[in-house]
């Protein structure tokens, strides 16, 4: 490979906002969320038609393009039912960077508290790394490669000695010193003689390498240059002249970054370091910002959770923050403006807000009529019932006890869970929940662990044992928790 091919970056492979396959569509969406959500089939469809959509406007004409903006989500329910996981999952699905917020972490203007613009500065970050960690992928091979070659290198002059003022070891001076007296036609013979054997042995470090013969063999890298904590730090007199001045910083900054840095490592560190440093020049990073920046802007899900609660009670108003001016903060983003960050300006006119909220004490109708208008799609989640906590434990692929029959699985111990096992969690669910506060599925998570706690802590000890999870051994390990309110309230 060509010095210039080793150094010269590469530009992500697909343009802005491009797939190179077929995008989804809404039926295969919901079909993917079906998966691992259970139920809440309108809002399902309400994201997958948003999603759609986006896809449908870049094919229209460009002078029509701009003015298609996205119709934003306010999804309605109770905790626990879905509404954050919906927008997590489908953001993996069609791999769209996502940023999640809570509208209570911001403040109105003139407040102390994260301005609501920071948003916007995580979502493209958020894009950034997305992308960067898909260029390296994709040079990852590449880079494996060259960085092979390089270790062979320092592998090989590492066995043949130090390099030394001209840039050969000591064995190759002394042959040059050698041929000092003798005629070109012997220099040039024994320095193809040399060449021969230096190919014989990169070759046979080639083929140790592939075997993983050297793994443990220590090898010396220089690490990339980086202006390190331990360097001296710049000191500044009030009484400097500006020469004196412009000569310390200059002094200080050529110190900072000539330090070189050595480390020595195994080979199987080094070939990772080595590999990594490869890739890592190989991408070009300001090709990376600015197809990150575009699929912010194209692609990018901001989810805002909890806005009902920016709603003030009664329309009351004190020395706070008020929820009204949060709303007012948030409106500009919404409704789309150019917001300012480190790489530049980003637009958020097509970015698709989706919002979420309880709604307890409070509807729709309270936030303030703009930023009511500017969420049009507007679906409800139902609250779970006994037969859709039951689903969620058995049917998702990630359900939840196949979670811990996995974890448990680790320690040698084999978890069944009966079908009585689960209707009866599901049941003492159901009953909690419409007993004390509604925290939906979340409440599923705290009565199995509740159940496995005793087979949690004993794992180690109980290796190769078989382990049921049936009706009886749910009642007996919580049915007295559950039957009490004032336990119920406190543990579950």
């Amino acid at each position: 490979m060509s010095q210039k091919t080793r150094n010269e970056p590469i530009r992500p492979a697909l343009p802005v906002g491009a797939r190179a396959e077929q995008p989804l569509t809404p039926r295969q969406i919901v079909a993917e969320l079906d998966r691992y959500i259970v139920g809440q089939q309108d809002a399902k469809r309400a994201v997958a038609i948003a999603l759609r959509n986006r896809w449908r406007r870049q094919q229209l004409d460009e002078s029509l393009r701009e003015d298609v903006l996205p119709k934003n989500i306010l999804m309605i329910g109770p905790t626990g039912v879905g509404k954050t996981e919906i927008v997590r999952k489908v953001s993996r699905i069609i791999d769209a960077p996502l940023i999640k917020v809570e509208a209570t972490k911001f403040t109105e203007v003139g407040y102390v508290g994260r301005d609501v613009e920071s948003i916007v500065r995580d979502l493209v970050e958020v894009g950034i790394s997305m992308l960067h960690g898909e260029c390296l992928e994709s040079v990852r091979d590449e880079a494996a490669s060259v960085a092979t070659q390089r270790l062979v290198d320092l592998l090989l002059e590492q066995r043949e000695g130090a390099i030394g003022p001209n840039g050969s070891s000591p064995r190759k001076q002394a042959a040059q010193e050698t041929d000092d007296g003798q005629d070109a036609e012997a220099r040039r013979k024994r320095e193809a003689a040399i060449r021969r054997r230096l190919t014989r042995q990169r070759n046979r470090l080639l083929d140790l390498l592939s075997k993983q013969k050297l793994e443990d063999e220590m090898v010396e890298l220089e690490m990339e240059n980086e202006v390190e904590a331990f360097i001296s730090p710049l000191e500044l007199n009030a009484g400097m002249s500006p020469e004196e001045l412009h000569e310390t910083v200059n002094e200080f900054l050529e110190g900072a970054m000539s330090r070189r840095r050595f480390r020595r490592v195994p080979v199987r560190e080094a070939r990772r370091i080595l590999t990594q440093q490869e890739a890592h020049r190989l991408v070009d990073m300001d090709a990376i910002i600015e197809a990150a920046i575009k699929r912010a802007e194209q692609d990018g899900i901001v989810f805002i959770d909890e806005l009902d609660k920016t709603i003030t009670p009664n329309g009351d108003y004190g020395p706070d923050v008020s929820g009204e001016g949060v709303q007012r903060d948030l409106l500009p983003i919404v409704e789309g403006s150019v917001v300012m960050t480190r790489y530049g300006p980003v637009k958020t006119h097509h970015m698709l807000f989706i919002a979420a909220g309880s709604f307890h004490n409070a509807r729709p109708s309270d936030l303030i009529p703009e930023l009511q208008g500017r969420f049009p799609i507007r679906v409800e989640l139902d609250s779970l019932s006994e037969d859709d906590l039951y689903a969620i434990l058995t049917e998702p692929e990630n359900a939840l006890t196949r979670q811990y029959a996995e974890l448990l699985q680790t320690e040698g111990v084999t978890i069944e869970f009966a079908e009585d096992g689960c209707r009866e969690i599901a049941q003492f669910a159901a009953d909690v929940n419409s007993r004390t506060e509604d925290i939906g599925a979340r409440r599923l998570h705290t009565l199995v662990e509740r159940v496995l706690e005793e087979a949690s802590f004993e794992a180690p000890e109980r290796r190769g044992e078989r382990i049921t999870i049936d009706a009886e051994y749910v009642r007996t390990r919580v049915g007295d928790l559950v039957s009490d309110d004032d336990l119920s309230n406190f543990i579950l």
